[in-house]
């Protein structure tokens, strides 16, 4: 199966690992005038998400401060955000990325994709149950109120855990969905997005890779360029990024940094969100993909668009190699 990657992240756990180290250099890092945001980087860009939790841990015990604080009152701007993504936990991380995408007036269609199509039903279970703790309203409940129509639909679909798990597959189910696939957009006149949003919110990752060839070999056409062909708007967007995701999750973020990147002015809170959140799980592969992709590396591009200790945490990050 291709979405069986070997994922390769960049950021790993520190070896000789010393939280009480750690957090003694922070502190002096921040004390008195002026701040050594260098070491700052050097530190926290360079351990696991567990290894920060036990500085944060070791920052109270022996120093009797809350670190979050301290970096809150020393940092500001885009290297403030690295620096306090970095010291959530990852779902912590992820649940302030959605509620930031739909707080406030308007909604951010394309973050809750990039967010919660990529998820399986274990990672998604995670994020919803640390949703209503930290916010004290259910996840679903909230997207609910902030989308509609079949794209709501989906998305809720896939909240509640309606993905099988991985490995869940049968071939001739597969057969059977890619037909009714057909015959609900291309093999008929106007298309019934329930059968998509359905059949992509139920499969397991590795059912959904077989549906699509199977899809192929019926129509002639990929299941992209029927989606392309059938739908549009968030749907269509939500849909093709499932799709994507079966196939190759790299490609995907790869894909949306370049699009964070290009043109004028850049999408600095998507760099963050995909570069923090990825950094630990396939970054490595984000990298190669992007390079295989654009001819440049990703580490380039960041530096083209960024500056100052905001670059160079993204950077530290990302990894030069």
């Amino acid at each position: 199966m291709s979405w069986y990657y070997t994922p390769h992240p960049t950021v790993v756990p520190a070896e000789d690992f010393d939280a009480s180290a750690d957090a003694n250099a922070l502190r002096k890092a921040m004390k008195g005038f002026g701040t050594d945001e260098q070491a700052i980087i050097d530190i926290l860009c360079a351990r696991s998400n567990a290894q920060r939790q036990e500085i944060a841990e070791a920052f109270k015990r022996e120093l009797g401060r809350d670190l979050i604080d301290d970096l809150k009152s020393e940092l500001g701007g885009k290297f403030e955000d690295v620096i306090l993504g970095l010291m959530l936990r990852p779902e912590a991380y992820l649940c302030k990325q959605l509620h930031k995408a739909m707080d406030g007036i308007g909604t951010n269609e394309k973050a809750l994709i990039e967010i919660i199509c990529p998820q399986t039903n274990d990672q998604i279970k995670a994020i919803v149950d640390c949703y209503e703790e930290m916010y004290d309203r259910p996840l679903a409940e909230h997207l609910c109120s902030e989308t509609s129509g079949s794209f709501r639909r989906l998305l809720t679909m896939i909240i509640v855990g309606a993905r099988d798990p991985q490995g869940t597959v049968d071939p001739d189910l597969a057969v059977e969905q890619a037909k009714q696939l057909y015959d609900a957009g291309e093999g008929k006149l106007g298309t019934d997005e329930e059968v998509f949003y359905k059949i992509l919110a139920h499969g397991s990752f590795d059912q959904l890779e077989i549906v699509f060839e199977e899809y192929k070999s019926l129509s002639g056409r990929t299941i992209e360029q029927a989606l392309k062909a059938e739908l549009s708007g968030e749907l269509y967007d939500a849909l093709s990024a499932i799709v994507e995701c079966v196939q190759m999750a790299p490609h995907f973020f790869a894909k949306r940094l370049h699009k964070a990147m290009d043109g004028v002015g850049t999408d600095d809170a998507t760099l963050i969100r995909i570069i923090v959140s990825r950094s630990e799980i396939d970054l490595q592969n984000i990298k190669d993909e992007f390079e295989q992709m654009y001819n440049k590396t990703l580490v380039s591009a960041v530096r083209s668009e960024t500056s100052g200790d905001y670059k160079r945490a993204l950077c530290a990050l990302i990894g030069n190699a």
